[in-house]
């Protein structure tokens, strides 16, 4: 004789879901029957296996699921499930419009979508080959669609209708330097520097302040007593119908043809960062050769970009916006007093357009000091790019205002396997001290990535102004500054004065840049070189050459050979570097150099030792001799911190920290955290109250703090991010049921996730109802959280986690909620060998009756069937 159970109403599969391998005959009619004979029991006809018996139903109801289209996760919310229109017994996922929306459909197929529950949910039958299924085991919703129905994607990356603008909340993020320099014939000298963003994201809107400020040995300066200033206040947000970004307030021309300068209106530009990654720009790098341990700051028109601490030798910044153009210019304040500046034209990738499409920017407001102070009379520019077909690309614009125009045109050709090249003219007309001008300017670009030659990025630019052409930048400096740079009156011609020339106009700019792999020979080659040439000035150039390459000697592995040179040259300045740098292996991660460097004065020779002390720290110690040093890096939970001491013999002696980080205030919580860009995008995430649970984006884990809220910011705008629990670093009393959430946010977003996570000892127990019967095999525990805990066994036995001493779980088999249990406030030492005793308290609604049968609060049918 064969036993079977058969369930009529059932839950999908949840952590036992290996019971689907009881099922004795195959679906039939939408039942499942489990072959009881197979389980080792005691009471058979004590089993509810409601939660197990009906493929793919799932209980009427709301669940949190994360959203999955072709297996790819799209978002985490709210899914409710309600009995369809033809199937009273059954049950069916509501898709709303909103969630339809976010799963990329094209127009036309979403057009097409019939309604049910009164328009409250949309219905994807009327597709061919779609499929949609639900887990709750997973907590997951599957959408399988054709790729013809969905909009285009790319690897990481999700088209507009999957983005999420994140949640309402503030942010203060800031990036601090303290130095104290101790030099023998000048005293002590300290500094404090640094610069931020205050923040607020409301919707779509992220509202931003941007500070800088710096203090010189505590005490004022000539300058007065105020060094914290405010250099911009703005608001932004995407447009993502038009593939754009809108901004309003004080802000810098990024401009395709025209020269950057800084001005207080709005502007509409089309957004390369909401493009697929294969279809964007490039950021600009700076490189140079750090004598000794020094700061490294980076800025445009007197507002800060970047600051850092860089420890002696080769220094490489490679994660400055994307959006930022124009000069920018660099300073390098070494320890041991000294100061090195240099500036480097950016360089913009040939104006290309994919066939068919159109990119534009459009600006108009008033040119502006960093001081906020008007500059100039009220202007307006827009400039485009049409995609004429898969290798033309014309493109053009102009900017005006009452006493300056410019007009710019020209062509862009995509030439497949040898890269791409464009060629543009700008004529200019500026009326400027009672005089006019006029002058064209010519502009040839060309740019490759050579992926099959392991050329990651190839720049070369050339630009020939005549002597009368004016750039906007120019023609401002034109005509509040006059002929030697003092200022003037802004609308009153002076009379006597010769026939005006321009001051520093542009002639010739030349810009190449280089970065090539050798992988027969194991080396790499990075190349730079800027020029600019002037009507009436000296000339001003850099160029920079980096060369690496790795080889072996005899049983040493691994060792490399590089060499960093630059020269620079300005019309108040002229330096030039070389370092020679040999390094080899030791132990399983340090590294012993061996440097070189010709701008080292005293210092020509010096051995420098770096390890990883773990994944979060960090160091580096130099000696050469007649100096020491020392840097060390640390990647904290709250802030990423750096320490750098260095001395000289008979010169010097410093001290310097620097300090990176931020804080996010959401609805949801609070947190201190590390930050990649002041201001930028973040995603919270919540670990469910529970403390010190390691969180990961793409780099070093973060750990969730006191009331469980950690922030991770090592992630990029408009491309899918992953963010995880770092299983192997849980605590002991912690497990992640759901340990893994993926998303797409926008530009400056604050982004939410919720990971389920439990907390509290784990120990064996025997469930007992008041008449001292058992709950039924297969019952459910959860805790208030209405986190799973454990799956009731035979004869009441379970396995319980996320135990806390005195807290209540509740007990649930027939689709409800039964009974409730109080754990103790003293746990066994042992909880496998000590099994605990505990009471389930039956809730008021099951008073009346004990009959764990029936409490299933649905029909069961026992059967005797001949075998």
């Amino acid at each position: 004789m064969l036993n079977t159970l058969k369930v009529r109403h059932t839950f999908a599969p949840s952590v036992l879901g290996g019971l689907m391998s009881l099922a004795g005959t195959a679906l039939g009619a939408g039942d499942i029957e489990f072959n009881t004979d197979v389980l080792d029991l005691s009471d058979r006809s004590n089993i509810d296996l409601s939660r197990f018996a009906h493929s793919g139903f799932i209980l009427p109801g709301t669940y949190s699921m994360v959203v999955q289209v072709n297996a790819q996760p799209v978002s985490e919310q709210s899914v409710t499930f309600y009995p369809p229109d033809d199937d009273p017994k059954g049950s069916q996922a509501c898709l709303s419009p909103a969630l339809v929306g976010q799963l990329g459909l094209k127009a036309t197929q979403a057009a097409g979508l019939a309604s049910w529950r009164g328009g409250e949910c949309l219905d994807l039958k009327g597709l061919p080959g779609t499929q949609v299924s639900a887990d709750l085991a997973t907590s997951r919703l599957n959408i399988s669609l054709p790729q013809a129905y969905l909009q285009y994607s790319a690897i990481n990356w999700d088209p507009p209708s999957r983005w999420d603008e994140g949640v309402p909340g503030l942010l203060v993020d800031y990036n601090l330097t303290a130095q104290s320099i101790f030099q023998r014939n000048d005293g002590q000298r300290k500094n404090l520097s640094g610069n931020g963003t205050v923040g607020a994201n409301a919707g779509a809107w992220r509202l931003r302040a941007d500070w800088q400020g710096r203090v010189e040995n505590g005490r004022e300066s000539a300058a007065g007593p105020q060094k914290l200033e405010w250099s911009r206040y703005y608001a932004y947000r995407a447009v993502p119908s038009l593939s754009a970004r809108l901004l309003v307030g004080e802000n810098y021309l990024y401009s395709d043809l025209f020269d950057s300068f800084r001005f207080t209106g709005a502007a509409l530009n089309s957004d390369e960062s909401q493009l697929p990654p294969n279809l964007r720009g490039y950021a600009p790098e700076v490189v140079g050769v750090a004598k000794t341990n020094a700061k490294v700051i980076v800025s445009q028109q007197g507002r800060v970009l970047y600051e850092t601490l860089v420890a002696a030798g080769p220094f490489r910044i490679q994660d400055l916006n994307d959006a930022v153009s124009g000069t920018l210019d660099v300073r390098v304040e070494e320890q041991d007093g000294s100061v090195h500046t240099f500036k480097i034209d950016t360089a913009g990738v040939p104006y290309l357009t994919r066939p068919g499409q159109v990119r534009y920017k459009l600006a108009s407001g008033r040119p502006t000091r960093l001081q906020h102070g008007a500059e100039g009379k009220t202007f307006a520019t827009g400039e485009f790019s049409w995609g004429i077909s898969n290798g033309w690309s014309l493109f053009g614009g102009g900017i005006t205002d009452s006493n300056y125009r410019a007009m710019s045109v020209g062509a862009g050709r995509d030439l497949l396997a040898f890269g791409a090249v464009s060629l543009d003219v700008t004529q200019s007309r500026a009326r400027v001290w009672n005089e006019s001008l006029s002058g064209k300017s010519l502009r040839l670009q060309y740019s490759k990535n050579f992926e099959a030659y392991d050329s990651q990025v190839t720049f070369a630019g050339y630009r020939f102004s005549q002597e009368n052409f004016l750039s906007m930048s120019e023609y401002l400096d034109a005509r509040y500054y006059g002929l030697n740079g003092e200022r003037g009156s802004r609308d009153e011609y002076v009379e006597g004065r010769d026939s005006w020339k321009p001051l520093g106009a542009s002639k010739a700019l030349y810009t190449v840049t280089l970065n090539k792999q050798f992988r027969d020979l194991g080396a790499t080659v990075y190349a730079s070189y800027n020029k600019q040439t002037y009507w009436n000035r000296s000339d001003t150039q850099r160029w920079n050459l980096a060369v690496s390459r790795y080889f072996n000697v005899g049983t040493i592995k691994n060792m490399s050979l590089s060499l960093n040179m630059y020269r620079s040259e300005d019309y108040n300045y002229k330096g030039n570097g070389m370092s020679l740098m040999v390094s080899l292996p030791l132990g399983r991660t340090g590294t012993l150099s061996l440097d070189a460097n010709s701008g080292s004065g005293k210092n020509p020779l010096a051995a420098r030792y770096s390890d990883r002390l773990d994944e979060r720290n960090s160091y580096q110690i130099g000696a050469s001799n007649q100096s020491a040093s020392g840097y060390l890096s640390h990647m904290g939970d709250a802030a990423d911190i750096d320490l750098s001491a260095s001395t000289q013999k008979g010169s010097y002696s410093s001290l310097g920290v620097s300090a990176r980080g931020g804080g996010t205030l959401t609805p949801y919580g609070a947190a201190l955290h590390r930050t990649q860009s002041t201001g930028g995008t973040r995603l919270m995430i919540d670990t469910a109250g529970v403390p010190d649970v390691p969180v990961r984006g793409y780099g070093s884990p973060t750990r969730s703090n006191a009331f469980g809220k950690a922030v991770i910011a090592d992630i990029g705008s408009y491309q899918r991010t992953s963010a995880s629990v770092d299983l192997e670093r849980l605590p002991a009393n912690v497990e992640a049921t759901q340990s893994v959430t993926q998303l797409t946010l926008t530009e400056g977003a604050i982004g939410y996730r919720s990971l389920e996570v439990i907390s509290g000892e784990k120990a064996m127990a025997v469930l007992r109802l008041p008449d001292s019967s058992a709950p039924p095999f297969g019952a459910t525990v959860k805790n208030l959280r209405q986190q799973d805990t454990g799956i009731v066994n035979d004869d009441g036995h379970v396995y319980l986690s996320g135990i806390q001493a005195g807290e209540r779980m509740i007990v649930s088999w027939g689709g409800a909620e039964r009974c409730t249990v109080t754990l103790p406030t003293i746990l066994p030492m042992d909880g496998l060998t000590d099994a605990l005793n505990l009471r389930c308290q039956l809730l008021a609604a099951d008073q009346s009756s004990t009959d764990p049968a029936a409490l299933t609060g649905t029909p069961i049918d026992t059967e005797n069937t001949s075998s």
